[in-house]
This record gives C-alpha cells, structure tokens and sequence, in this order.
C-alpha cells in the first residue's frame, strides 16, 4: 500500500496548539470563551507521555493470543484472501513472531475488506466492511490495548460498544429521566454516521491522546484500507466501516466529544453507539437545543445530522432503542417494533411457504424468545405476547 498523508504524521501543530491553548474551530473540550481547559489539556500531555511505547504493548504475545480468542470465539466470514476463521489459529501459530516484527517495523500490509450490504430494520441498506482475518486479529488488539486508556475518560452516559454497559442500562436512565418530569424528547439522527467519519479528525483526536505515532500511523492505514465492491477496489477518504473490530471503538472516540459537550452543557442525555437523545423540560428548550446541537454536530464535528429523522418528540411516541417511554418512566414497545414484530410474523406464516407445522412453530418461537429476551420488561413482554396472540 502506498504511504498515506499521516504516515508522514507530525505533532508540530498539535504542539503548537497546546502552547496557545486554543484551537480555531476545532476545540474539543472548551468553555464558553472558546478556550481550551487547561485541565484537559495537561491530562493530555501525561497520556502521550505514558503513551510513547503503545505499540509494545499492542504486539505483546499475550495480547495477541487474547485478540486470537476473541477474532475466532466472534466467528464471521472470510475477507477479500479468503482464509477462514478456522484457519486462523494455525497461521498464527506458525507467523506470530513474523507478524510481532512486521507491526513493530511499520511494515505490517493492510488488506483491502469486502464490502457486504445488509437490509435495515428502518429501510435502506446498511454497508458493512469485512476484512480478512488477519486484520481482524491486528485491529481485535489494537482495540483491546486502546479501550484501556479510553474507557475511563468515556461518558456515564454513553452505553454502546462498552463493557459492562448495554441497551438495558441506557433504557433506565432515560427512563429515570422522565421521572424527573423532562418530557421532552431531542431524538438526533446522525446521517449514515459510520460511513461520514472526518478521517483527518479522527487522525487529530487520537493524537491528543497517544504519544506513539506508530499507532497513529497503524490506524490511519486501517481507515485508508480499500474497499471491494463488485471486483474493484476503492479507496476510502472517510468512515469507519461497521464490520471490523476497531470501528466501535473509534465511533465512540469521535463522539465523545459530542458527549463532553452535553456534559459542559448540563444536559441530560443517553447515547448508545450514534443513537442519542436529550431529554428537556419544555418544547421552546427542545427546539433550542435541536437548533444548536445540530450546528455543533455539522460545524464542529463535520458530521451530518439527518433532519428528515431527528425530530422533537414526547416520551411515549420514542423510538429508541426499540422502545418508548412511558409517564410513569416506565418502559413500553415503540409502534416502529410493533409494526416490525408484525411484519416477521406474516412473512413466517405465509402459506405458500411449503414448511411443515412443526418447522414453523419452532421458528414462531425462536423470534418470540429473542423479542421476550430483549424487551424483557413488563410492559413490553406483555405487548409481544398479546401480539403473539392476535
């Protein structure tokens, strides 16, 4: 693979920034005069200190024998080479120290991935990026030696991509927050937001945080990695395709700066992954916050907000997370779920289908068991099975 502009990566003008404590249009974690907090600032000079040597660490055996676990425990398809999961623990065994040498050197070849394209629940496709399994197993690494530096920084409000978190979690505090009497819903859409990463930005994050540029340089070669579609590679100038072990990770760096703008902002809020709402007090609050959030998510961030889909709305008529709010702060099935429960159930009981009965009992109850295991709650459990019934 060709270099790329951030092989040639340099920290002069980040260095050059911090002395001037501002950044023109791009500051992260500022108060309201446009100045950076020097708080933030100096916790960023003491990462990039303990951060110089994070390559060591990231090629270490024993991270990669974790990483190994984790590539072939997740299973998934093969990439653009063909070689299978199952083949993976062997190849390692046998090119381990090749592969410690080649990510040490910088001389370590990432692989184009494999586009594949995947209906969404809402409509639409949804592109994915496989890459082969030896990049899985790179980035699984990368991944696992990163969350360690960035989990204790992440927001208490995001949930998605986390460990110990999940959908749940995020569903009780929303809940807890129209308790408080915040019934008011700023539900953002972020437009295709995988595939609209800034590259550059993203670039610039990471280097806030990490002193090795060999790293820096490891991960702008992933996020530059070529995309095969229909037998002929393209070259990606921006996104994080869903797929690849590293992308949930570095989807959670880039918007946890839209996290610690909620939090300078005392807004309560939950994200989980680019699922976001704010929760308010009134209709003229929620109309503000849409107006301004979305300024700073398109001017700042350089993302793009889908107005067609974000929308201000009251807790019981949500969607989120397959979900609606109800007064009592109580969780119920959001009409978009219902609507999309009823479509599963008429195209499994089509009767041109030419199944036996007992096939199709033993389908009905498969889907029924993982609607009942996710929306586990009363009120929504006791939805499913009225439907179930109808």
């Amino acid at each position: 693979m060709k270099p790329g502009k951030y092989d040639n990566f340099q920290m002069s003008l980040f260095d050059e920034w911090e002395r001037s404590q501002t950044v023109k249009g791009t500051d992260v974690f500022s108060v309201d005069n446009g100045q950076v907090r020097r708080e933030w600032l100096s916790g960023c000079r003491e990462e990039r200190a303990l951060t110089q040597d994070l390559l060591s660490k990231i090629a270490d055996l024993k991270n990669l024998e974790s990483a190994l676990r984790k590539v072939i425990t997740n299973k998934g398809s093969a990439g653009i080479d063909g070689m299978k999961v199952e083949e993976l623990k062997e190849w390692f065994n046998n090119h381990y120290r090749e592969l410690q040498t080649q990510l040490l050197s910088g001389t370590y070849q990432v692989t184009a991935v494999r586009e594949v394209l995947i209906n969404k629940s809402k409509g639409g496709k949804r592109k994915l990026g496989i890459p082969t399994v030896k990049d899985r197993l790179v980035q699984q690494a990368i991944s696992q030696v990163l969350s360690k530096r960035y989990e204790p920084i992440f927001s208490d409000h995001s949930y998605g991509f986390r460990p110990q978190r999940n959908a749940h979690q995020a569903l009780q505090e929303a809940g807890e927050y129209v308790a408080e009497g915040r019934n008011w819903v700023i539900d953002i859409d972020l437009a295709k937001f995988f595939d609209e990463v800034n590259h550059d930005r993203l670039i610039w994050q990471l280097s806030t945080r990490i002193g090795d540029e060999r790293v820096i340089k490891l991960i702008g070669r992933f996020l530059r990695a070529g995309i095969l579609h229909g037998g002929i590679t393209n070259q990606r100038v921006k996104g994080t395709p869903q797929g690849s072990p590293l992308s949930p990770l570095l989807s959670n760096i880039v918007l946890d700066e839209l996290d610690k703008e909620l939090e300078r902002r005392g807004h309560r809020f939950v994200r989980y992954a680019d699922d976001l709402i704010v929760m308010v007090g009134s209709e003229l609050a929620a109309e503000r916050v849409m107006n301004s959030l979305t300024g700073f998510i398109e001017n700042r961030m350089r993302l793009k907000v889908n107005t067609d889909k974000s929308q201000i709305v009251r807790p019981y008529k949500l969607n989120f997370l397959g979900h609606s709010i109800l007064s009592d702060s109580n969780l119920g099935l959001s009409r978009a779920s219902e609507q999309r429960f009823k479509r599963k159930l008429k195209l499994l009981t089509k009767r041109n289908r030419g199944i036996s009965f007992g096939q199709l009992i033993s389908e009905l109850n498969s889907i029924l068991r993982g609607c009942l295991n996710y929306f586990k709650n009363e009120r929504s459990s006791s939805e499913f099975r009225r439907l179930a019934k109808a």
